[in-house]
């Protein structure tokens, strides 16, 4: 079985915003902590919206680099690099283009959902219908157990796993493989051979998930197995044969939308958005001036918070004692909109405070990142290449 690890990334498509930080970001950092990430820009993908016009994806990735690293995401503990510079994510990408039914793209429910919304762009490019596709291969080559999304991108995660699986059915076919697996399971010991052959026919022949975790989890403690023979004896396990390709599961992140400076979701496209590292003055500029309860036209108005935007905003960056303070004394008229809008401005500038301070270093000295970036696409690439050789090999392609 291969090592549990992390695998996300973003297109390059702008400075990032507040909505990034708390709806991804947060959940990087915290991830990055618990298991091996790797966080990579999608400059690829960026082009299939953007094919006819590239010019500012190159800025764009350092920028988002820089809002990274200045969010918390830490370099020593994650492996952040740009996808176009590990090739084996095109290379694979094409060969599970060979396989892969054309009705499984499109039956992604994002992709008429993005045309119905892109509808000035002309999408009708294999790249705008394969990117799901590229996705999977992003994923799949590291060999990532946990992909942290969205609810709306399950669908996606669901693919990989077919994929993953249809590509281990089809190229799984080691040469004498129940043979090398048997003599795996002597490798066990004789006490742990017969455990690992009992729990294989209750789950083979009896259907018993418990007794395939159980067998799982001792094939994970033992140490004198190879990862050839470690992976032998998951296949064996299963009724499969080699597994080559690891299925991915959905690490759903925590609901942390965050509402723009107009109530609806936080989008640059909806120019309702305050950037990562905006400037103090601007920040305090747009909360200013963000849209209030209509019913409140003059200061003795009294409103109701429920129908304002900068309501939503309290209910994220304000303790209870604040959010007490605003309901009683919007309804009461006993508060201004200014005064009720400064406790937002006061806690979004804190948040900002310490990215900015990060940030700095990387902005005086573009070569910290560019040295980041150069490390973490050398660590990737070589596990990529490692998951290529087998791939390879398996579709008969390692020519000698």
């Amino acid at each position: 079985m291969y090592p549990d690890r992390v695998v996300s990334g973003m297109r390059p498509t702008g400075a990032l915003h507040l909505g990034h930080y708390h709806g991804a970001l947060k959940n990087w950092i915290k991830m990055q902590s618990e298991l091996p990430c790797l966080f990579f820009v999608a400059d690829w993908h960026a082009l299939t919206t953007h094919y006819d016009d590239p010019s500012a994806i190159e800025g764009n990735t350092w920028d988002m680099v820089i809002d990274w690293l200045a969010a918390g995401v830490d370099p020593s503990q994650a492996t952040l690099f740009i996808q176009s510079k590990v090739p084996e994510h095109a290379e694979l990408h094409l060969l599970l283009s060979m396989a892969t039914p054309l009705g499984w793209l499109e039956r992604v429910p994002t992709y008429k959902d993005q045309q119905e919304k892109l509808a000035d762009r002309d999408l009708a490019t294999y790249g705008f219908l394969g990117y799901p596709l590229l996705q999977a291969a992003d994923v799949l080559i590291y060999r990532a157990s946990l992909v942290p999304v969205g609810e709306d991108q399950i669908p996606h995660i669901e693919m990989m796993r077919e994929i993953a699986r249809r590509f281990n059915h089809l190229y799984g076919k080691e040469k004498g493989f129940e043979e090398k697996a048997k003599e795996a399971v002597k490798k066990l010991g004789s006490k742990r051979a017969k455990i690992y052959n009992e729990l294989r026919t209750e789950y083979q022949e009896q259907g018993k998930e418990d007794a395939l975790e159980q067998a799982k989890a001792m094939l994970d403690e033992a140490q004198n197995l190879s990862m050839i023979d470690r992976e032998r004896l998951f296949g064996y396990l299963e009724g499969s044969r080699k597994l080559i390709l690891v299925e991915p599961q959905a690490r759903l992140t925590e609901a942390s939308r965050l509402p723009g400076l107009d109530g609806q979701k936080m989008s640059k496209s909806y120019g309702n958005a305050i950037a990562l590292r905006e400037d103090k003055d601007s920040v305090v500029k747009k909360v200013r001036t963000m849209p209030t309860d209509p019913a409140r036209v003059r200061r003795t108005d009294p409103g109701e918070p429920e129908k304002c935007p900068v309501w939503q905003l309290h209910q994220v960056y304000s303790d209870n004692d604040t959010k007490d303070w605003v309901l009683k004394g919007c309804r009461s008229a006993g508060i201004g909109c200014l005064e009720c809008k400064q406790p937002v401005i006061d806690a979004v500038l804190k948040e900002q405070e310490p990215m900015r301070e990060r940030a700095q270093k990387y902005i005086d000295d573009p070569s910290l990142v560019r040295a980041i970036v150069a490390d973490g696409c050398d660590k990737a690439r070589k596990l990529a290449q490692d998951t290529m050789r087998d791939v390879r090999e398996a579709m008969g392609l390692s020519y000698s």
